[in-house]
């Protein structure tokens, strides 16, 4: 084949999406219209909770997120090395401290004994919360969490930034999409361009939680409300009850998402699909993330170990195959390593995973030929 780029991701838009957009621009609203609420409903119902709202970016519905459940300067957290910095920077934001707990070495998640043993190393209430992350489109096994979680009166906010439409079936034979609220308190998904809904930027919070779906509304508009107000001198009068944000997302954006959403559940099918095909290629060749019984891997990325990262990469990227690195451990970056959290627990899952660890293009509209020409080249590689 000739040699066009092939990224590691990529978004898909369509005359579909590219209408509903241009249908917004051409309504009454900007921002802070109907689209965002219709957005917010059907994102809800697609992941089955109750509530749901639009920001601007996964980043700030993390913020937003801890900020709802309480955490403050001088608390602290659990979650993984292997995930991206906003997973932890969340709780840096408002003061927190950030603790990290190993990760499994077949599912490449926040390992449930690892976070087990650093909760029962440390004084009862040390810990506020944890933040489990769906890493590269696996669901967490968030019923095993809530357990450990309700031992230790900790509250859980998911990570399920690369999972919408991802689900595992719980011991009553229920399945639980992520994001659905269940057993963690708040979800958090991305919108960004390569994840599975593309709104250019823009992220979504889900709840079961009346109490944390208010504080959410508030803390992403200023803080600024004209519900439940101490007065009102008239239809222009509005409150700011608490230091909020302004991390709305805007009414084209929401257009695009309702767009892609609509098709996300065929979109999961073909990455499940292209993810098999590079299965049955590296099937006893290389190490790739384990799929539990009764999960279903929405798949955000598709990663495989080798011994030569370093030399893969450099021959994927000559020959144009834009694989990735998912992720630097959040510990070993410089400003985590400077304020010296966490020395001590052992981590050492979350360094060979990184030092082997590779990221194939993944995404719907990656042809057959051109994976076909991705697992040649990487076979070709490593002479196997």
């Amino acid at each position: 084949m000739d040699k066009k780029v092939i990224p590691y991701g990529r978004q898909d838009i369509t005359a579909e999406d590219i209408q509903a957009v241009i249908d917004t621009l051409q309504s009454d609203y900007l921002t802070q219209g109907p689209k965002i609420a219709e957005f917010e409903q059907n994102f809800a119902e697609y992941v089955e909770a109750k509530y749901a709202v639009a920001v601007n970016n996964a980043t700030a519905g993390l913020h937003l997120a801890v900020m709802a459940m309480g955490l403050e300067k001088g608390d602290r957290i659990i979650t993984t090395p292997i995930t991206f910095a906003a997973s932890a920077n969340c709780a840096r934001f408002v003061g927190a401290e950030v603790w990290f707990a190993d990760i499994d070495r077949d599912t490449y998640l926040l390992s449930l004994d690892k976070t087990r043993e650093l909760i029962e190393s440390k004084p009862k209430g040390f810990f506020k919360g944890i933040i489990p992350v769906d890493f590269a489109g696996l669901p967490v096994d968030l019923e095993a969490f809530r357990a450990l979680a309700n031992e230790h009166n900790l509250w859980i906010v998911e990570d399920a930034c690369h999972a919408p439409g991802g689900f595992f079936i719980d011991s009553k034979e229920q399945k639980q999409f992520c994001g659905n609220g269940v057993y963690a308190d708040a979800a958090v998904f991305s919108f960004h361009p390569v994840k599975h809904i593309a709104c250019g930027e823009g992220g979504m919070v889900t709840t079961n939680s009346e109490e944390v779906y208010k504080k959410l509304l508030l803390l992403r508009s200023h803080g600024i409300t004209k519900e439940n107000m101490t007065e009102n001198h008239g239809g222009w009068f509005y409150e700011m009850q608490t230091l909020g944000f302004n991390y709305r997302i805007t009414d084209f954006q929401a257009a695009l998402g309702i767009s892609q959403l609509a098709r996300n559940e065929k979109g999961v099918a073909k990455r499940n699909e292209i993810a098999q095909q590079y299965k049955d290629a590296f099937e006893g060749k290389f190490k790739f993330q384990v799929l539990p019984d009764n999960f279903l891997n929405a798949h955000h990325l598709f990663i495989i170990e080798v011994e030569d990262r370093k030399g893969l990469y450099d021959y994927l990227h000559a020959n144009k195959i834009y694989a990735q690195i998912h992720y630097i451990p959040v510990h070993q970056l410089p400003y985590y390593k400077n304020i010296g959290y966490n020395n001590g627990t052992d981590l050492s899952n979350s360094e060979k995973y990184y030092s082997r660890c590779i990221s194939l293009p993944m995404y719907p509209t990656l042809t057959i030929e051109e994976q076909e020409f991705v697992i040649k080249k990487t076979l070709e590689f490593l002479n196997v």
